[in-house]
Formats: C-alpha cells, structure tokens, sequence
C-alpha cells in the first residue's frame, strides 16, 4: 500500500470515530442511541467510502497530471458529501429523527469532509512534485490558474465559520441537557462537563487546521527550496538548471517564467561568448598576419595551453586554482598573447633577418602594448575575469623563470601561472614552424631545447606536464599545421 492511501485510510477511519463523538457532543438525539446503533452505520457507511475512494484512486491515475490535486479534492469531498446525505436519510427513516439532527448531521460530516479533503489534495500535490523534481520534468500550469488570494481567503472563511457552527451546535446542546439533567448533577459539574465538550470540539476543529497548514508549508517549502536552489546556480554562472514545474498555481507560472528567463539569458550568454570568441579570433589573426603567422599558430598555442592547465592540475598545487571554469578561461583568452604586435612597425616586425638591439628594444614592448590595450578594454567593461587572465597572457608570457625575461623581469611565482605556461606553448610552436629566419625543427629538437630552459626559462612543473603530453602536442601540431 502506497503511502496516499495509507494517508487516506488514517483519515477515513480517524473520521469515522471523529463524527461518533461529534455526534454525542452536538445531538442530544444521537446521544440517546445505544453505542452499537451510533456506529454500525458509521462503520458501514465510511468502510463503503474508503472502498469508493479506492475505486476512484485508479481513476484518478488516468487524469491529466496538473488537475490530479484538484480532482482528488473533488473526488474525496463528494464521498463525504455522499456519506452525510446517506446517514442522514437513515437517521431520519430508521430512528425518526428531527429536521435539526439532519442538519447537524449533514454539516459536521461536510465539515470534516472538507478538511479531511484539502490534506489529501494537497498531500497528492506534493508526492506529484516530488515525481517530477526526481525525473527533471515539469507540468504545464493553466494559463490562468484559480488565484492563491481567493483560495486563502475561502478557507480562512471556512475554517472560522466552522469553528462558530460548531462551537454553537455543542453550546446548543449543553443548554438543552442543563436544563433537562438529572438533579443530582449540581451546576459545577455541569460547568465542567460543557467546558470539556467545547474544548475538544474547537481542539480537533483546530487540529485539522493546523494539520493543513502544515501540509501547505511543506508544499510551499518545497517549491521555494527548488526555485532559491536554481537561482542560485544561476547566480554563481550555471545557467543550464532549471526550477521543475511541479505545481498548477501561480507558483507553477512563476517557475515557468522564471525557466523561461534562464533558457533567454543562456541564449543571450551564447550569443555574446560566440561574438567574443569571434573578435578575439579576429584580433589574434590580424595580429598574426602581421607577424607573417597564420592562423594554425592561434589554433595550436591555445589548445597546447589547455592540455598543459589540465594535466597540471592533477598536482594538488593547482587542483583548486585550474577548475574548468579557470581552464576555459585560458582557452579563451590564449589567442590574444600577441596582440600587442599591433603596435611594433612593419619594418621590425616583417624583417626577415636579426634584429638590432634598438629594434628588439622595440620589438620587446609589445607585451606592454597589448596588456595596456586590455587594461583600456577591462576599464571600458568593469570587472571581466576574461580580460584579466587575457591581460596577464599578453603582459607575461614573455617573462622566464630566472628573472631573465621582459618586459618586467618576474621570476618565479611572480609570473602569473597563465604567462608561465604560454611561456612553453608559445616557444614550442615557434620551435616547430618555418619562420622568415629559420626552419622548423623537429618534435625532438625542440623537447630538447625546451628542457634546456627547464628552471631557468621555464617553470619546473610546466616542463614535467609537457613531458607527459608529448604525444599530445605532437597531435595538435598535426591536427592544425599550416
């Protein structure tokens, strides 16, 4: 047995015992019934319920989804409706009951059909959205669901008019009794006697509102949980969650629309991370065509920084500071290393041969010239993590390890780890291709120049990670080659 009809099974019989004592408490006339007429058709009637409210438990499957709550209200509140018309009738045909004593009848098991009603409604709502949040799907809510204000206001309405119905029934009855009680009760304990009756009777009514309450909150709670949960990610960058639909209210459009708003801003974030990638690539390429480069070296050095960063995160050291976020980050940023060459005359820049000292005096500010260009850029866009880690690359990855490098002379862990490993990738490739002034050399020669420079051009870890992405390089290379 699932745990809706274990739910539904409480109620229906904890119901049964409720109306028992209501019925004492509020009916002088069924006070006076032997305990085996009082609950005989009680039994029967609410056993014939519950096994009604089983046969519609299978109907109900077949409703659509979002109007599963809602029918099941409708389903279980007709049952009790059902239930009080039928006791009713018996009460009237087999004991001859008054007109009063139906009333009283038909409106305490409608009262209690109610609030037995609602838990179950919106216990379903809640095993429903649970489904849906642990299969990651969603309900389509109505257009226009029945607003929450009118439904708060109609069960506040209920509740308290309830409560006075019954408290004036019970009231109404204890004066009877008073008046017609045996002599020998003095007024004390009579005073005693209908204090306890109105105490209980408001104490259930209040139980079962509370009891609704409390169910409301869990459902709220969790559609709140889920909605701060994505807001969250979407805060922190993710914008691929989504808040599941799990309820047809307000609640249910206020997740759609808020879906809807991720799906825009996730487009509008690829549109504009497509239109970066482009100008970078323009920029990196009209840079390198000035440098008779071509495109292959932007290809290659990127893509040789981003398998260096990855195997050199598996040392602890960098574990935290290369997550994938970091790591794209470098990808990104990674063609933009030379564009300060932008700045260096053609004359010095396309000169086939050595430069002289006042030339590569002049040669060597083009790193300067670049990080000053992003520095402009990162101004113009306020805090961008982008331009920052492209304005370390551009600014160091001409530094060395030693100190020997330009245009600052960091050494060590003064260089940012962005600089230090373009340092590696960046010398690789110009190893390896045909330049204006030399030829390409070999996979091997230049493995063996580069671990010439291992603790004096370049960092010790970066070598140790190119050692084990030789074959890697050497596919990169191949992959894109001029």
């Amino acid at each position: 047995m699932n745990s809706t009809l274990i739910r539904s099974t409480g109620h229906y019989l904890f119901g049964a015992l409720i109306f028992a004592v209501y019925g004492i408490n509020v009916c002088p006339f069924i006070e006076s019934l032997s305990l085996t007429a009082l609950l005989t058709p009680i039994i029967i009637l609410f056993s014939a319920a519950l096994l009604c409210r089983y046969a519609l438990e299978k109907k109900l499957r077949n409703t659509k989804l979002k109007k599963q709550a809602k029918h099941q209200f409708i389903y279980d509140f007709s049952i009790f409706i059902g239930v009080a018309l039928l006791l009713a009738a018996y009460n009237k045909l087999v004991h001859s009951f008054p007109l009063e004593s139906e009333i009283k009848v038909l409106l305490g098991i409608i009262i209690l059909g109610f609030f037995i009603s609602c838990d179950l409604s919106l216990y379903k709502e809640y095993n429903i959205g649970t489904v849906l949040k642990k299969n990651n799907q969603h309900l389509a809510p109505d257009e226009h669901p029945y607003p929450l204000t009118k439904k708060f206001s109609w069960f506040a309405t209920i509740c308290l008019l309830s409560i006075v119905f019954v408290v004036v029934l019970v009231i109404n009855k204890d004066l009877h009794w008073l008046i017609n009680r045996d002599p020998n009760i003095d007024l004390a304990m009579a005073k005693v006697y209908i204090l306890g009756e109105v105490i209980f009777v408001i104490s259930v009514m209040m139980a079962y509102v509370l009891l609704i309450i409390l169910s409301y909150s869990r459902n709220l709670k969790n559609f709140i949980s889920t909605q701060n949960s994505v807001l969250a990610q979407v805060t922190d960058g993710d914008l691929s969650s989504q808040v599941s639909v799990i309820s047809n209210d307000e609640f249910g459009l206020i997740a759609q629309h808020t879906n809807v708003m991720i799906s825009a801003l996730a487009e509008q974030n690829r549109e504009i991370n497509l239109t970066r990638d482009i100008c970078i690539l323009s920029l990196a390429t009209l840079a390198e065509t000035r440098d008779n480069e071509t495109g292959g070296h932007i290809m290659r050095t990127q893509n040789y920084v981003k398998a260096l960063a990855l195997e050199l995160r598996k040392n602890r050291k960098y574990t935290v500071q290369l997550d994938d976020n970091s790591i794209e980050l470098l990808y990104k940023s990674a063609p933009l290393h030379d564009i300060g060459k932008v700045g260096i005359p053609d004359s010095i820049l396309l000169k086939p041969g050595k430069l002289t000292d006042e030339e590569f005096a002049i040669m060597k500010q083009h790193p300067q010239i670049g990080a000053d260009a992003l520095q402009q850029a990162k101004g113009e866009s306020g805090d961008s993590s982008f331009l920052s880690v492209a304005l370390d690359i551009s600014l160091t990855h001409h530094e060395k390890w030693d100190g020997s490098g330009y245009p600052n002379g960091l050494k060590e862990e003064q260089i940012p780890l962005s600089g230090r490993l373009m340092a590696l990738a960046d010398v690789y490739d110009a190893l390896i291709t045909k330049r204006v002034y030399k030829p390409a050399f070999s996979h091997e020669k230049a493995k063996s120049i580069i671990i010439e420079g291992n603790g004096s051009h370049f960092d010790p870890a970066v070598i140790d990670a190119f050692l084990k992405l030789e074959q890697q390089f050497i596919e990169i290379a191949n992959e894109f080659s001029d």
